[in-house]
This record gives C-alpha cells, sequence and structure tokens, in this order.
C-alpha cells in the first residue's frame, strides 16, 4: 500500500492530504478477484458502512487499508500523520488482566507511563537535574492523559457489559465472545483519527450494541465499519460504501438511504417488480394475522409500518441470491409447551425461577434482557435439552422444534459436504431424496456448484451459519427457537430469514440484538430479568426508555392506587364502552376483507397483457386505475379506523379488569 506523502516536490493539497483515496484498485485472492480497477474517495469525519455480500472482500479491504495487505493494481492512500485503530481478531495476551488489555490500546499512554517508570529509577549526581528529568516524564505522561487513563478503560469496559470483578481476571479466562468485546474496547481506547470497525456487534447483546451506538456517535474521527446490523448501520454511519460485482460505490446517507437508492436503480427491472410483488404477498398475510386480534392492536400497527418499509426496499434485494421458505408446519396442539412453575439453573445456581407460561401455535414471541440474564437458558429449556430443577414443562405430542443456537454450528461436520448434511437429516426423517432435490434445496441458501460438495472445514462462519439455518428449515418445526441467528449472516440473508419468518405459521421464539429482525418478526416480548420472567408491555423503543430510566418491567397494570368502589365504577364503564367498540371493529374488519378482495380482481384484470392491446379498451383501463387508486386509499383509511378502534378496545379491556 502506498501512503500519500506531501513535500515542497509533490503535488497535493491540504485537501487532498486529509482524505483516503482509492485508485484503480485490484485484489486478487488466488483465482478469485475481490476488487477490480475499483475507485473510492472517503472523507475527513465521515462514519461510513462497508456493506456487501459475505466474501466480496470487505475484511479484505480492511487489510489494504491497514497495510497489512499489498494491492495488484492502483494505490491505497491514506494521510500519513494519521493514527489508526482497529478491531485485532485474534488475542494473543492471555496472561494479561482485561483492564491491562484495554490499556494498552493507548500507546501514547503507555510509553509515556514506562518513560515515568524509567525516570523513577534513574539514579543521578545532579540531583537538579534527576528532578527535571522526573517533572519532564510526569509531565509527558499528564499530556498523553494517563492520570485518566484507567478510569477511561473502566468505562468501555462496563459499557461493553463487564462486571468491576472481571476488570482483574485474565484475558485467557474469558470465552471467546468476551475476548471479542476486550478487543473492541482496547481499539476504542486507543486515540485514533481512522478507526476500523470488523463486525463490531457479533457477540453483543441488545443493551451493549445501543451502548456502543452512542459512543461511535461521539467519536470524532473517521470511522470505517462492517457490519450486518442495519439498525446499527442506520443509528451511526452517514455513508455507504457497498461492495458489488468487484466495484466499490458510495452512496450519501444510512443503510435504508442506501437501499432506497439502490432499489430506485433496480426497480425499473420488471424482475424486481415481481419479486417485490411476492414479497408483499409474504407480508401482507403476516399482517392480516393480526388484524383479527383486537389485543394485537399495535402489533398490526408496527407490522403494517414494516409492510411499507420492506415494499419499498425488496427490490434492494432482488440480485440476492437466497430464495426460501418454511413449509406449513404440521400438525399443533394448544398449548405446544406448557411452563408451571419452572425453575432453571445449573447446579445451586438458580437463573430464572417460578416460570408460568404457554406457547400457542402462532405465538411470535422476542426474548429481552441483559446479558446473562438467562435468555438463551429459557431456550435451551423449551427445546428439550436443559431439565427443569423443578416445576414442570410440558411439550405437546405433536411438537416438533427447530432449534438454531451458535453450538450447532460447531457440531458441524468438517469433513463432509452440505449435500451430505441434508442426505444424512432426510434418512432421519425416513424421506427418500435425491441429491437433485437436494441441490435445489441448497440453492436457494446459495450452496450452489462446487459449494455444495465442498467440505465444512472450508466454510466461512457465514456459510455454516447458513447450513445450519438449512436444516433448521429442512425439519419443517412447528416451533422455532432461534437464539441470535443472524450472527455471521450478511445483510441479504438477513432480510431472506425475515421474510421466511413472516410466512412461517408456527410458534416463533427469538433471542438476537437485531433489531430490525425482531421488529419485522415477533408481535410481544418477554423480559428475563432479575431471575424472573414477565410479559414486557412495548416495543423495542419502550424497552430502550426502560433499559435508560432504570425501572421495572410493566408486566400487566395494577391498580393499587385506586379504591375499590372507585376501580368498581371504572370497570362498569370500561364494559359499556366494550360492546359497540366491538362491533365497530367487527364492521371494519368485514370492509377490509371486501376492499381487499375488489383490490385483488381489479390487480388480476390489469395483469391481462391483452387489455393494453387492444385500443377500444383505453378508456376501460384509465377508468380501472383511478378505480383501484380509490379503492386503495379507502382500504388505507379504513385500515386507519381499525387499529384505533382496536386500541380502544384494548384500553377497554384494560380498564375492565
Amino acid at each position: 500500500m502506498q501512503r500519500l506523502e506531501c513535500s515542497p516536490r509533490n503535488d497535493c493539497n491540504s485537501e487532498r492530504q486529509a482524505m483516503i483515496t482509492l485508485s484503480d484498485v485490484s485484489v486478487h485472492f488466488g483465482a478469485h478477484t475481490l476488487l477490480d480497477h475499483a475507485q473510492a474517495t472517503l472523507y475527513p469525519g465521515h462514519k461510513i458502512g462497508l456493506v456487501g455480500a459475505n466474501g466480496s472482500g470487505k475484511s479484505t479491504l480492511f487489510s489494504v487499508i491497514l497495510g497489512h495487505l499489498s494491492v495488484d493494481t492502483g494505490r491505497v492512500d491514506v494521510p500519513k500523520e494519521w493514527s489508526v485503530a482497529h478491531m485485532a481478531q485474534h488475542i494473543d495476551a492471555l496472561d494479561r488482566s482485561a483492564l491491562d488489555f484495554v490499556l494498552d490500546g493507548d500507546q501514547a499512554f503507555r510509553q509515556a507511563e514506562h518513560a515515568v517508570a524509567l525516570a523513577d529509577r534513574q539514579h543521578h549526581d545532579d540531583e537538579i537535574q534527576l528532578a527535571q528529568s522526573i517533572a519532564h516524564s510526569h509531565d509527558a505522561l499528564e499530556a498523553a492523559g494517563g492520570y485518566q487513563a484507567p478510569a477511561r478503560a473502566a468505562r468501555l469496559l462496563a459499557g461493553l457489559g463487564f462486571a468491576p470483578e472481571a476488570f482483574d481476571a485474565p484475558v485467557g479466562s474469558f470465552s471467546g465472545g468476551w475476548r471479542i468485546r476486550l478487543s473492541l474496547a482496547q481499539a476504542l481506547m486507543s486515540p485514533s483519527d481512522l478507526l476500523l470497525l470488523d463486525e463490531p456487534t457479533n457477540h453483543l447483546d441488545l443493551e451493549t450494541v445501543t451502548w456502543l451506538e452512542g459512543w461511535l456517535k461521539h467519536y470524532p474521527g473517521t470511522l470505517i465499519v462492517i457490519s450486518h446490523d442495519r439498525d446499527f448501520l442506520d443509528s451511526v454511519v452517514d455513508t455507504i460504501v457497498h461492495i458489488e460485482h468487484q466495484k466499490l460505490t458510495s452512496y450519501r446517507g444510512d443503510y435504508s438511504q442506501f437501499e432506497r437508492q439502490r432499489s430506485e436503480r433496480l426497480a425499473q427491472q420488471q424482475a424486481a417488480f415481481d419479486k417485490q410483488q411476492k414479497t408483499r404477498a409474504h407480508m401482507q398475510k403476516f399482517v392480516d394475522r393480526f388484524r383479527a386480534k383486537a389485543s394485537k392492536a399495535k402489533a398490526a400497527q408496527s407490522r403494517l409500518k414494516a409492510l411499507a418499509k420492506l415494499e419499498a426496499i425488496a427490490p434492494a434485494h432482488i440480485d440476492s441470491p437466497f430464495d426460501f421458505a418454511f413449509a406449513d408446519a404440521p400438525k399443533m396442539t394448544d398449548p405446544l409447551v406448557s411452563l408451571d412453575g419452572v425453575r432453571l439453573g445449573y447446579g445451586e445456581h438458580v437463573v430464572i425461577d417460578e416460570i408460568r407460561q404457554n406457547i400457542a401455535p402462532g405465538d411470535r414471541i422476542g426474548l429481552l434482557g441483559l446479558n446473562g440474564a438467562g435468555k438463551s437458558t429459557l431456550v435451551k429449556a423449551i427445546a428439550g435439552q436443559l431439565p427443569p430443577q423443578s416445576g414442570r414443562l410440558h411439550h405437546a405430542k405433536d411438537f416438533e422444534v427447530g432449534y438454531f443456537a451458535q453450538h450447532q454450528i460447531e457440531q458441524l461436520q468438517a469433513s463432509q459436504t452440505a449435500i451430505w448434511h441434508i442426505q444424512q437429516l432426510d434418512e432421519a426423517m425416513g424421506v427418500a431424496s435425491t441429491e437433485q432435490t437436494i441441490r435445489d434445496f441448497l440453492g436457494g441458501f446459495d450452496f450452489s456448484g462446487d459449494l455444495a460438495k465442498a467440505e465444512i472445514g472450508q466454510y466461512s462462519g457465514g456459510e455454516r451459519a447458513r447450513l445450519v439455518l438449512a436444516l433448521l428449515v429442512r425439519q419443517r418445526p412447528n416451533v422455532l427457537l432461534l437464539d441470535e441467528p443472524t450472527n455471521h449472516l450478511d445483510l441479504d440473508m438477513r432480510h431472506a430469514l425475515t421474510v421466511a419468518l413472516q410466512s412461517f405459521d408456527g410458534a416463533v421464539i427469538v433471542v438476537s440484538h437485531d433489531r430490525h429482525l425482531l421488529a419485522n418478526t415477533v408481535d410481544q416480548f418477554w423480559l428475563v430479568h432479575q431471575a424472573t420472567l414477565t410479559r414486557f408491555d412495548g416495543d423495542l423503543d419502550d424497552y430502550r426508555q426502560w433499559l435508560r430510566s432504570g425501572q421495572q418491567p410493566t408486566g400487566d397494570k395494577q391498580h393499587t392506587n385506586l379504591s375499590k368502589k372507585k376501580r368498581r365504577q371504572q370497570t362498569a364503564a370500561a364494559r359499556a364502552e366494550l360492546k359497540p367498540l366491538e362491533n365497530k371493529l367487527k364492521k371494519l374488519s368485514q370492509s377490509l376483507d371486501r376492499l381487499a378482495s375488489e383490490i385483488k380482481a381489479m390487480d388480476q384484470t390489469l395483469a391481462d397483457p391483452a387489455l393494453y392491446h387492444d385500443p377500444d379498451q383505453a378508456d376501460a383501463v384509465t377508468g380501472l386505475i383511478e378505480k383501484r387508486a380509490q379503492t386503495q386509499q379507502t382500504l388505507d383509511e379504513t385500515e386507519q379506523q381499525w387499529m384505533a378502534t382496536a386500541e380502544a378496545i384494548e384500553q377497554a379491556k384494560d380498564g375492565a379488569a
């Protein structure tokens, strides 16, 4: 890599000196081309999201910018005077304490600290000169912020979820996920002009992701981050650099704005329109299920907003290699799972106690809670892999679980192929399948050609995660338990998984720090907090507010401040309001069904190509298009009335409780 150096003899100005430029850059990895004569300019102070499919060269580009990898052609210019910080992917200092490891990120502090230690150990005949040497070293330490450095490192560790008692623990005592957090803390500790972060939110819980977003928003330097968490990117970045077809394309704005800009370009293709309509049909089916339930008013409103957003961005994923869906769930008993007074834990340690909940067909539950609160423990117990310490956990006879957890990725047979894994599963289920049908199935997960026959040991983390999801889909479950399913998945695969979950008709329980996935696939939240499990009354924005306020979960509304007489009066008034509201909701639901049927019939008529070749039909076509627009407007207005009425019913029921 060539770094830009300015001098009186070369032609460069201060503006150029302050940017990162990639000029005509080509990078080859064996026979595979990652970048082909790519161009990009990255401006100081910008926060840049580097996106692209797995294997497109994002991490390779980081190595190029860091100078760890040379380009085959072209040049990469980084201002020479810039200090650069980045997350190390491998940690060797296993015997150092967590706090010392993070402090090592600030090299200026460590150098000044070392100078103070040397000065304090000096022996000099001239006491004045000795005192001056010691004073100078302490001045340098103060200039490097040395007296505040330990407190700054401690704040970073606390923000990333480390308890104070863990600060002195050796790095080697932490698991892989926590070591990644230590690597992130060390990068944040380093004073820098350029910060490179590669998947910083992997292995973080939702609370820690929120903290990291706040920290990065206030970072004054230039940030380049690789992430597949779209909500994280929307919160942090102001520029997107997209790697596609071995080129670099820059877009101003956050990730959602990038999708919209890319959609505008791709939506001109007929294929994009077709896939958009297919995606909308999946989403609409998901919305319709909740519209019929007054108690799901808030969820339905959230789904309708998500529908509008996903409809707009669908064309941005038209060239996605992923195309799969869950089969209709087999027969389901209600409840599928019941937990009655269940206590979960390990040995003498109780993780969650007195769990009393049921899981019914169609339930879509997101689990919330701080890291270590017990979300994964609960999922493991529901999956049947952790017996309760006490109480009763009952599975229905027709309970068929699809369980995704990180340890399942590690249990794949490294010496076998994706085809072999599907064959083994099919045989275990008594399903006869040919290699071609298996190949067709795996193609929906982008395992095609030689990749389907390659040994798993050659797969990336994202490819292994996709294979575990493919195995899960193949099982035809009626209960999906997903524990951080999006780790290692790129944005196209996350989108495909979201769409597939939308049309799944069984029960879903999700643990994820991917807020976009949660917002678009679940309609209720359970909170694991202080060894208890309660229903959380609110959405992700409410949860974020609750975290900031430090209050207890809202749970079921209580009327502790009301007198018995007043409570009876309110209950009677609420019941009196309920009946007319329910009648109104019923009529609105009937209107929605009728309007939707009318629009569907008009769309079928307008989809007939012959209609547009008959000049005599021109006026009829124009009239039909105008009628469809009017009907759609009526549908939208009726939908708003339905949601307002359903919300009023929900409030009336709360008052009558």
